[in-house]
């Protein structure tokens, strides 16, 4: 079992990657990014139709394989952008795929506008798993970048602090 901590993320747009990488800079933590073998390319309004296409319809895209098991770690964060009031499809493949028990579990999301029940329903995918602590941005890389990045760092450090 790593005594580091564990970043899972999956990021669209680079707001949940920025968030991440605060995340794994200030606990000096693994990272392990969620990449879809097959990305969508929509951009403007076409990427939120298909987005919320995806999220209806309970998609689960193939991930390319993971570089870390997060069956190793006790602690791990687990981030995602807000997608139709809750997470990102590739978080249901990873939740489906994998099994975290008897977890100690930190979750962030990133979203222009309000996180929806994004942690609701990922506290459901997660049961059997100590909640730390969760923490929404809004959209990162356009407001406030500095202060987001300073408000990640903070909270990861409590987090890991709340756990000992």
């Amino acid at each position: 079992m790593s005594k580091k901590p564990l970043v899972i993320y999956y990021s669209y747009e680079g707001n949940t990657k920025y968030i991440a990488e605060s995340i794994k800079q200030a606990i000096k933590a693994d990272l392990l990014e969620l990449i879809p073998t097959k990305e969508m390319s929509s951009t403007g309004f076409m990427k939120y139709m298909w987005g919320g296409k995806s999220v209806v319809l309970k998609k689960k895209p193939t991930l390319k394989p993971f570089d870390v098991n997060p069956d190793d770690y006790e602690m791990i964060f687990i981030g995602t952008p807000v997608w139709v009031l809750t997470y990102a499809p590739p978080l249901r493949t990873l939740f489906s795929t994998i099994s975290l028990n008897s977890k100690n579990i930190a979750l962030f999301c990133c979203h222009e506008g309000g996180k929806g029940k994004t942690f609701e329903k990922m506290r459901m995918e997660l049961d059997g798993n100590t909640i730390l602590g969760q923490m929404d941005f809004n959209h990162p890389l356009k407001k406030q970048t500095e202060e987001q990045k300073k408000k990640a760092m903070t909270w990861a450090k409590e987090v890991m602090t709340s756990k000992t």
